[in-house]
């Protein structure tokens, strides 16, 4: 069988260490490879690169479509951006995978069953990285949720466990307060779930979801959330599992897929032969059953577990009375390769099959595009930079002023500050900054309006010496708000 191309960075601080251990043990086991190296992270970002990546670096990801990252570590200050978004986003890194295990006795854990995986969305939310400075008081950063991000990752997450033999797929949100962004994810995850009869499926609000799986995990399977619940949760996950340092993470695109630890670049501990190599090995073990060799995965992944199993135990880990050697990060891959055609005892064996539905690069992502509903469009919200200096006071002083501006097919049905309703019939006791939502409606419900009439208002907000700083069109799909309400309205 032919090798196939990886592209691969060995990052920053223990980042040359752990992939140096990672590989000598994939190669051991049998990987078929063939290794193009990039530069990427503090040396690139350092030489005025602000990206943390060179343009030929992108060409030999392109053309290899398969990239093994070690950590980097990303200069404070300065405008640097996060490479990790930048190449999840760039390449269309849709679904990312973080399986979260304990391996008790071994390996100190509160949850000596958990098996978890966090199957997270990689592209879109509060990551959009969309913030603005709209007022002296207040700073906005936009949630962005589609309906095509939804099908990605909720479909990921249920073929993820179709052939990996899960049983349950549960979804996260917070859509008893996010009704759009995060009720779209939610409606999006019943109707794939449907798909999916063999498979049960569930949901949890997620500040409660996240108590469950920190107190409960093994109540868990497989997790699929929006980017930034996922993000924080799949850190927990690990940590709870045993610790973060152990986990690895696959970013999965179309066309090109990422693997790599999810800790840091640990600087502190860089060039000591202290680091533990495993997060980025079980990602590199993610990385072999992507790219269609499921045989090596299985053997270095087993003799990894009976490394562990054995108590030969880098510092992280390394408990008196369970551990029976502590080694350095050269040591621990020694030890690995050495049990290669080995399987543990008391820990479960790994056994990997090959997804038939990916290639090299990546697993197609399943979505559809549906008609467009009728749009209509009802009103606008007016964001008003405005403070008279009193943070329980303004909104009976600004709402008549507001409501001059009435007429031509529009009129004032609320003010709000911070989401909160506060004209008419506001209360005395809401804290209020120098941000103000004014919300215009259509005064013929059944009338649409045009933009237009949005003009022409703002342009009478301008004459009342307003500062409108932001407008938000109100549209009603198919005769249903695709808008929320205010808190109390």
């Amino acid at each position: 069988m032919s090798n196939v191309p990886i592209t691969v960075a060995h990052g920053d601080g223990i980042g040359p260490e752990i992939m140096d251990a990672t590989l000598h043990i994939i190669k051991e086991a049998g990987a078929r490879i063939d290794i193009e190296t990039i530069e990427i992270g503090e040396k690139v970002y350092l030489s005025g690169n602000s990206a943390g990546i060179a343009p030929e670096s992108w060409e030999s990801l392109r053309r290899t479509k398969v990239f093994l990252k070690a950590p980097i570590t990303t200069p404070q200050g300065g405008g640097f951006k996060s490479l990790n978004v930048t190449v999840r986003k760039t390449l269309g890194l849709y679904a990312n995978i973080r399986p979260c295990v304990s391996y008790h006795p071994f390996i100190r854990t509160k949850h000596p069953v958990m098996d978890v995986v966090i199957v997270r969305e990689n592209e879109e939310d509060t990551y959009a990285g969309i913030e603005y400075r709209q007022t002296d008081q207040v700073e906005l950063c936009l949630k962005l949720i589609s309906r095509p991000g939804c099908e990605k990752i909720v479909r990921y997450a249920f073929e993820y466990a179709t052939v990996n033999n899960r049983k349950k797929v549960t979804a996260f949100v917070k859509d008893n307060i996010m009704k759009q962004t995060d009720g779209l994810f939610h409606k999006v995850f019943d109707e794939i779930s449907a798909e999916y009869p063999s498979i049960e499926a569930d949901h949890w609000i997620v500040d409660i979801g996240a108590a469950k799986m920190a107190d409960t995990p093994e109540n868990f399977d497989v997790i699929v959330m929006p980017n930034l619940y996922g993000d924080i949760l799949s850190d927990v996950a690990a940590q709870i599992a045993g610790s973060v340092g152990l986990a690895g993470s696959a970013n999965i695109g179309e066309n090109i897929s990422m693997f790599e630890a999810i800790h840091g670049s640990a600087p502190r501990r860089a060039g000591q032969n202290l680091a533990n190599p495993s997060g980025l090995f079980l990602g590199s073990i993610m990385m072999l059953v992507h790219i269609g060799q499921p045989d090596v995965a299985e053997a270095a992944h087993n003799a990894w577990l009976k490394t562990i199993e054995d108590g030969v135990h880098t510092y992280d880990i390394f408990k008196e009375g369970v551990s029976k050697e502590k080694v350095g990060t050269k040591e621990f891959a020694e030890a690995v390769v050495a049990r290669l055609g080995q399987k543990p005892d008391t820990l479960k064996p790994v056994e990997y099959r090959k997804d038939e539905n990916a290639d090299a690069g990546g697993r197609k992502p399943i979505y559809t595009i549906r008609e467009p509903q009728q749009k209509d469009l009802v009103g606008v919200d007016v964001f008003l930079n405005w403070w008279n200096g009193d943070h329980h006071g303004g909104a009976d002083e600004l709402g008549p002023e507001v409501e001059k501006l009435n007429g031509n097919g529009l009129k004032l049905v609320m003010i709000s500050n911070r989401g909160t309703k506060v004209y008419p019939g506001g209360q005395p006791d809401t804290f209020c900054v120098d941000h103000w939502r004014c919300r215009f409606m259509s005064e013929n419900p059944g009338n649409p309006i045009t933009h237009q009439h949005v003009i022409d208002l703002l342009g009478r907000v301008a004459g009342a010496g307003l500062d409108f700083i932001k407008t938000e069109h109100l549209y009603n799909f198919d005769g249903e708000p695709g808008y929320s309400l205010g808190q109390g309205q």
